[in-house]
């Protein structure tokens, strides 16, 4: 029982099916009874940050299958396609990739890795550019962790398509309807005949 023991990473590994509940929709999870904010490391009552640290670390399960390469190739996209939009424009792309892969449905059947989805040919424009090649940030990896682990974030919650046009969005895109735009980019999500998936995958 964990309760008057030491809170090491090993530990929590151990029980945590039984003292910690994830809530990957609200980005928190309660332990012991202390409701955690997982983005903002924040709990309603105070938990020591080697306590807290080792709680973040053993609670992250990714949705998709991403070894360090694979986070670091996450991050090298997030940049090239969307520096300029900013922190939660970089979140928005990697929505979209992690949608991809978890979707197998329209354009996207087969994609099962994050370089599968990266490199499927004339899918990212930024691939193309040197700019892409550069080694990722710090800051980037954890942007690209946060999506690969599954939060998600409105527009490109259920989109598998983006694109930034030169003047207003259209309202369909190939067919699929408009979500909404952040900044520079339209999103688009499919509908429920040409992608059901993407809306029970998660």
């Amino acid at each position: 029982m964990i309760c008057g023991s030491l809170y090491t990473e090993e530990n929590l590994v151990q029980e945590k099916n039984t003292f910690i509940n994830i809530n990957y929709w609200t980005s928190q999870i309660t332990f012991l009874g202390a409701v955690v904010d997982l983005e903002n490391r924040l709990s309603t009552y105070p938990l020591p940050n080697m306590i807290l640290g080792n709680i973040m670390e053993v609670t992250q399960v990714a949705v998709v299958k991403a070894r360090k390469s694979d986070i670091d190739l996450m991050a090298r996209l997030l940049r090239a396609e969307a520096e300029g939009e900013g922190q939660l424009g970089m979140l928005l792309v990697g929505n979209v990739g992690v949608n991809r892969i978890r979707a197998n449905c329209s354009d996207f059947k087969g994609l099962r890795t994050i370089p599968q989805m990266v490199f499927q040919p004339h899918a990212f424009e930024a691939t193309t550019k040197g700019y892409f090649y550069q080694a990722p940030r710090e800051r980037e990896r954890r942007l690209a962790r946060r999506t690969i682990n599954g939060e998600r974030f409105w527009p490109a919650k259920f989109s598998l398509w983006y694109f930034r046009p030169q003047g207003d969005c259209p309202q369909t895109w190939y067919g699929q309807p408009l979500v909404s735009r952040f900044k520079l980019h339209c999103f688009y999500e499919p509908t429920g005949e040409e992608c059901s998936n993407v809306y029970t995958t998660f």
